[in-house]
């Protein structure tokens, strides 16, 4: 893991970066173990995706797949440098990527606001390089856009819940980092999942209890 001089993770440069390697070091499912349904491209017509990156990303999966209008999810790595990541090489801190997951959803079915608020809700984005006991920079809050329409929604939430955070007496700012998605690396097939197939697993993800207010503005 990289650190400054105050112990605080850093992020590595694309220089410092992990070389990685031209094809995937393993094999990923095609199939999600709870909905059935395909976690890699090709998805049914009219479906879009979302990237957002919580910390630990077993439990950000559970979250997205148990809400109404997800047809998929996976988790896997965004935002680095280092291609064909493995889970050990992010671990490190030295691929620059974070723990992720992707979100295939109906949007006439769920609005992506919707999923904005579940992600918000879901963990607190007030906590730099960590989550919890979680430290590193694998662990940052994210959100990898596809689209100017998803980028501006996702700035947008964040405002709102910026002010909700502060109606309800958080101080601290978000460090959410928002920017257009890159290259989204599968995970191993083990990581897929992985609180269906080992239900008392670990999670540690928490929220600040404040709602996100969807669609509407909110007075700070």
């Amino acid at each position: 893991m990289f650190f400054d001089r105050i112990l605080a993770p850093r992020m590595v440069t694309a220089d410092e970066a992990l070389p990685g390697r031209d094809r995937p070091a393993f094999d990923v499912p095609d199939t999600h173990a709870v909905h059935g349904h395909r976690i890699r491209p090709p998805f049914p017509e009219g479906l879009e995706r979302a990237i957002f990156g919580m910390g630990c990303f077993w439990g950000a999966e559970r979250r997205f797949w148990q809400v109404p209008g997800v047809y998929s999810t996976a988790v896997g790595y965004a935002g680095g440098f280092t291609p064909h990541p493995t889970y050990e090489e992010t671990c490190t801190g030295r691929t620059g990527h974070a723990e992720v997951v992707l979100v295939v959803f109906d949007p006439a079915t769920v609005p992506y606001d919707r999923l904005l608020a579940t992600f918000w809700e879901g963990h607190d984005p007030t906590q730099g390089m960590r989550q919890g006991n979680d430290v590193g920079t694998q662990y940052r809050s994210a959100i990898y856009t596809f689209g100017e329409a998803q980028h501006a929604a996702a700035l947008a939430s964040r405002d709102r819940y910026q002010r909700a955070l502060h109606a309800a007496g958080h101080r601290r700012e978000i460090t959410t980092e928002i920017k257009p998605a890159g290259e989204f690396w599968y995970a191993e097939a083990n990581h897929q999942q992985y609180l269906h197939k080992n239900p008392g697993g670990y999670c540690g993800l928490g929220g600040t209890g404040v709602s996100c207010p969807v669609g509407v503005e909110v007075e700070g």
